[in-house]
Order: C-alpha cells, then structure tokens, then sequence
C-alpha cells in the first residue's frame, strides 16, 4: 500500500477524534467560535517545534518559497477557519456521522466548482455520479424526525464542503510552493505558517467580536489543548499527503471519515441513525468512489 494512503487513514482518524473533541466542547464550554479557535492556537507551537526539530536533526536550512506560496497559503487559511466553524456548528444541530458527511461533499463541490469556474471537462459518468451525491444530501437535509428540511443545515453542510475542498486545493499548491526536494520538510513548513496566520487572525477576530472567548480557550488549556493536539497530526497528515498525491484522491481516499463518523456517533455520543439517514451517508459515499475511479 503507498505511503500516502496509510498518512491519509491517519489524517482522517486525527480529523475524526478533534471533531469529537470540538463538539463536546462547544456543546459544554466554548461556542463554535472558540472551539475553532482552540484548534489552530495549540497547534502552532507543536507544529513549529516539529519543524524545527526535523529541520535540526536533518540539517536543512529555512526553505525558501515562492510568492504563491502566501497566497495559496492565506485562501486556504481563511478556507480551513471558515469551514471548522461551519463545521463545529452543524454538529451541534445534527448527529455526529451526519454532520461528517455533510462535510465530506467537497469531494463533490470540487467537481461542480471546476465545472463552473475552470470550464473542466466532466465525463457523464462523473457527472452522474455528481447527481448521485447532490441525491444523497437532500436524504440528509430531511430532519430525523422528518418535520422538514433543514436548511440551515444543507448551508453549513454545503459551505463547510466547499471550504475544505478549497482549502485542499489551496494546501496542495503551498506545499509544492515550499522550495525542497523533502515532502515533510514542504508539509511542515506550510503548516507552521498557515497555522500561525490563522491564529493570530482569530485572535484578531475575537478580540473584536468576542473577547471572552480568548479567556475561556485559554481557561480550558487542558480540554482544549487535546483539540490542538489532534488538529496538529492531522493537518501534518493531511499536508504529506497533499504533497505526495493529488488533492482530489487523497480526499477521496479520506472518505473512510465516513465509517469512522457513524462508529464514533453510536459508541462515543450513542446517537442512532434513521433510515434516510444510513442511505443518504451511503449515497454520498458512494458517489464519491465513483467520482475517484472514472476521473
């Protein structure tokens, strides 16, 4: 099996477990906000202490990068915030695999997105498979009870999709933008960086909007630092994986988040899955696979 396929099931499992830890956090101490914001301020200095240490013990220097690099790595920055706390939020209206799965349709946005915007090419049957998964989020827009749709649901499922595809996209073009010939050493480097810009942008943020918030991230260093711990591994996951592969397979191959979601929800929070629900989380899995072996 390649490398990248075992750091991608990891990067998924970290994703998983820091999801966990930010929907007991925002339900119980902070809001959506400051459980967003705990993950990127615990991080940073794991991720710079990380890539010093490699840096040292391998003998490099500071890479040098190219101008693209703050670009991508800023849009993807501002993607990653704004995607968590869309995130975070619907989690706290639906169940823990519903919410996942919602977020994993940026396999599919990504292809709509291109279509719209770059003018790709899309074979019918990536296209089908398209319709398939656009099929599977409107099973899970239905409320468990089945009272209504729940659109404020569809948007942040939807937005937080289209975030985290950009966001992959974006990551991808930082790291390959990082000069080195050593993939961790291009991963590292992005990730201490674009960690530490959105760090000191929430910090921003809720220093205006919010300024309580801070305290109580800091207050809770001990909860909230596990989240920032998870977020750490799973971001330098992601980001050796982005390097080594392409985005769209290396998220393709994240939708084993799916499985990991509904287990989680059942064991963890004991939530049960209604019926639409199984087959719209299946539906959108489905569609994905798809989408990976015909592109």
């Amino acid at each position: 099996m390649d490398a990248w396929i075992l750091i991608t099931f990891a990067a998924a499992t970290f994703q998983t477990l820091r999801f966990v830890l930010q929907k007991r956090l925002s339900a119980r101490e902070l809001s959506a906000a400051g459980a967003t914001f705990a993950r990127f301020i615990y991080s940073f200095p794991f991720a710079l202490a990380i890539t010093l240490t490699y840096q040292q013990m391998r003998g490099f220097d500071w890479p040098q990068m190219a101008p693209s690099f703050w670009v991508h790595g800023a849009i993807g920055g501002v993607s990653q915030i704004l995607a968590t706390l869309m995130t975070v939020m619907l989690l706290g209206r639906r169940n823990f695999a519903v919410g996942m799965t919602f977020k994993k349709t940026e396999v599919i946005l990504s292809v709509i997105v291109g279509l719209l915007v770059l003018g790709d090419v899309v074979s019918w049957p990536a296209m089908g498979a398209v319709l398939v998964g656009l099929a599977g989020v409107l099973l899970l827009s239905k409320t468990s009870k089945g009272a209504g749709w729940d659109s404020t649901a569809v948007a942040l499922g939807l937005g937080s999709g289209l975030l985290f595809a950009i966001s992959g996209v974006t990551y991808r073009g930082a790291t390959l933008s990082v000069i080195s010939d050593d993939p961790f050493l291009r991963s590292s480097v992005s990730l201490a960086l674009v960690t530490l810009f959105q760090t000191v942008a929430m910090l921003i943020w809720l220093g205006l909007r919010d300024r309580a918030q801070i305290g109580k991230v800091l207050a809770a260093w001990r909860r909230a630092g596990l989240i920032g711990v998870m977020s750490l591994f799973g971001s330098l996951s992601w980001f050796t994986a982005f390097t080594l592969q392409a985005a769209g397979l290396v998220n393709a191959v994240g939708q084993v988040e799916l499985i990991l979601s509904i287990f989680v929800g059942r064991v963890i929070f004991g939530e049960r899955l209604t019926l639409r629900e199984i087959l719209g989380i299946a539906t959108i899995g489905a569609s994905v696979v798809v989408l990976v072996l015909v592109s």
